[in-house]
Parts: C-alpha cells; sequence; structure tokens
C-alpha cells in the first residue's frame, strides 16, 4: 500500500514540478493526474494496490475540504465585501460547465440515441 501510496504522491510531484519549470497555466495535481493516466493506459489497467489507495482517499475525500472551509472563514471579511463578483462567476461558471457538458454529450453519443432509456 506505501509504494502506491508513494506513486501517487509521485505523479503529483512530477505535475507540481512541470507546471513550475515550464510556466503551464494548470494546477500541478491535474498535470500530475494525466501523468498516473497516461501511465496506467500504458500498463493496461489499475494495479489492486493503487485502486485500494484510491478507494480509501475517495471515502475520505471530505477531508480534504477541511482546509478550503478554514480558509473561507479565515477570509469572510474579504468575502463579504466582494460577493457579487464571486457570485457571478460561480453562476457563470456553473452555466458554461452544463453547456459545455451537454455539449460534449451530444457530440459524444451515437446518432439516434437521445439518452434516455426506453421502457
Amino acid at each position: 500500500m506505501l509504494p502506491a501510496l508513494t506513486l501517487l504522491l509521485i505523479c503529483q510531484l512530477a505535475g507540481e514540478a512541470l507546471v513550475r519549470f515550464r510556466t503551464l497555466p494548470l494546477p500541478g495535481p491535474v498535470i500530475g493526474m494525466l501523468i498516473l493516466f497516461i501511465g496506467l493506459v500504458i500498463r493496461g489497467g489499475v494495479p489492486k494496490d493503487i485502486e485500494k489507495v484510491g478507494g480509501f482517499l475517495l471515502q475520505h475525500l471530505s477531508l480534504l475540504f477541511v482546509p478550503a472551509g478554514v480558509g473561507v472563514m479565515a477570509h469572510l471579511a474579504l468575502i463579504r465585501e466582494e460577493w457579487l463578483p464571486i457570485a457571478g462567476s460561480l453562476i457563470i461558471s456553473t452555466v458554461v460547465t452544463i453547456a459545455v457538458t451537454a455539449l460534449v454529450m451530444k457530440l459524444t453519443l451515437p446518432k439516434g440515441t437521445s439518452g434516455e432509456k426506453q421502457p
């Protein structure tokens, strides 16, 4: 289990290093996940150890939101001052995300398929 966790952290570290040295406009963990994904595709599947560690992390995902909650509480005065731009950006990004998801789904579904189950 420790080697699998080490592999996940190495992929994240590699992603962080690439972002910092190449000044990429993406977060390091996203690049790290891409590196991990490419490695797993080349390998042809997910090893049991990585699946076990990933499952454990997903079960405890809510704990990873604690630092974000603390950050919100620490900067509550700033959020109160800037609530309108924050709310606007949240609404706009949600609408754009839904629209892009619908477009991608429409483009990837086979022709003549509505996506709904037929009785």
